[in-house]
């Protein structure tokens, strides 16, 4: 790899990512970068040579690196990325916050983001996955996002820069989301409190939230979240044709599609990223098999096997 920029932040060599990610597998990514703060950001992708790569990391929620690890430059955003700021109507908020302290500050100050309150991952990870449950997504409160680019240049993106889809956006490559603003609909904040201590406790009820896993593992084939109303339908829901395809509870090493639901892939005890990503493979063929449906990835992997 070419030489490296000297940062004021942290710059670690092959350092492991296992640790990094929910489910705890995967190898080391040639460097990984904890920015000091935006200026350092700045000018260290601006004096990093082109032909090294670049991937932005958020808390590891949604994520498979394979054992053999990653060929570039890890960039994970920390203190002075996870501010939120809340003003006339609109919540600001970096791309290192949390996506339940955003929601949970949005409520007390009555604005609504409930949706992101059961959601694993930060606002980074909400916005270039457009997340999203109970039928709202990121997407639908965007105002604007900033990004830093490969050149060093902060940039603001729009909507229609991002190009939102279900579970998916337009982030021009290599760029490194450092915070996003969303105008949220009003809402009292002792309304807004409950209905995220109901989402919480449903989600709690049916999702196995004490495993090791990486949320939902396919995008629905409906192409939509579940809306949580009652006359949600559930026919291309991912965990329903999977369990019709005989594959809820089945294991590969130490990886297993949960018993809880069947849409959640967890390290069961010393899987592989191999194990699981292996395992997954085997349920869009049985899926593919039983119903002519393909599933389509919603966990990233990334990395070399």
């Amino acid at each position: 790899m070419s030489a490296l920029p000297t940062p004021r932040g942290r710059l670690t060599p092959q350092r492991d990512l296992s640790d990094l990610t929910w489910l705890r597998v995967g190898g080391p990514a040639d460097y990984l970068f904890q920015p000091a703060d935006l200026d350092d950001l700045c000018s260290f992708l601006r004096d990093l040579p082109r032909s090294v790569e670049v991937f932005p990391m958020g808390v590891g929620s949604n994520l498979i690196v394979r054992d053999g690890g990653l060929r570039a430059v890890v960039i994970r955003l920390g203190r002075g990325f996870n501010g939120i700021e809340i003003a006339d109507g609109t919540v600001t908020a970096g791309a290192a916050a949390l996506d339940a302290h955003v929601a949970r500050k949005a409520a007390d100050a009555g604005l609504d983001l409930t949706f992101l309150r059961t959601i694993p991952g930060s606002i980074g990870g909400a916005v270039r996955m457009n997340a999203g449950c109970y039928g709202t997504y990121a997407a639908d409160h965007f105002v604007s996002a900033q990004a830093v680019t490969r050149a060093g240049e902060v940039i603001t993106l729009t909507a229609s820069d991002l190009n939102f889809q279900y579970r998916q956006s337009d982030l021009p490559n290599g760029c490194v989301l450092i915070n996003a603003t969303f105008a949220p609909p009003v809402g009292d904040p002792e309304e807004l409190r409950a209905r995220m201590a109901d989402q919480l406790a449903k989600r709690d009820a049916t999702q196995p939230t004490k495993e090791r896993s990486a949320g939902s593992t396919f995008r629905n084939p409906a192409g939509f979240s579940s809306t949580g109303q009652a006359d949600d339908v559930h026919d291309l829901k991912a965990w329903k044709v999977i369990e019709d395809a005989g594959m809820k509870g089945a294991i590969r090493g130490g990886a297993q599609m949960s018993l809880k639901h069947a849409n959640f892939l967890i390290n069961a005890g010393g899987a592989t990223a191999a194990d699981l990503e292996g395992l997954g493979e085997e349920v869009r063929k049985k899926v593919y098999d039983s119903c002519g449906i393909t599933l389509v990835w919603e966990i990233m992997r990334v990395g070399e096997k």
